[in-house]
């Protein structure tokens, strides 16, 4: 079961502190993400490793997967798939924390 989160609060947590609840944030999108999809992937601790080791690198790879994974979920619940993975992919490049959002926005859509 996915948890439904605030997207300001998180925002706001990861700005107050200096970005360690954002990489909480990464790891729970990434782990909720798995579990709605029903998909096998790298939990939220070893995708944060992996961003942090390859110098976030792999987060554009985690982003663009994201997508793949949310588009799964929208099509469980009869929704049609928007591709998000290329709008995930270069928000992504340019404001993390704005794809974080629109990846916690959807799915906050499905935690119920």
């Amino acid at each position: 079961m996915i948890q439904q989160r605030n997207i300001a609060l998180c925002i706001i947590l990861s700005i107050v502190t200096c970005g360690i609840y954002g990489l909480y944030w990464y790891a729970c999108l990434t782990n909720d993400t798995n579990t709605a999809a029903g998909t096998e992937g790298p939990s939220g601790a070893v995708t944060v490793i992996l961003t942090i080791v390859t110098c976030n690198i792999y987060a554009l790879y985690w982003a663009y997967k994201q997508g793949e994974k949310i588009d799964i979920i929208k099509q469980k619940h009869g929704q049609p798939s928007s591709n998000s993975n290329i709008l995930y992919l270069i928000l992504c490049l340019l404001i993390p924390v704005v794809a974080w959002a629109l990846m916690q926005n959807e799915l906050n859509n499905f935690a119920n």
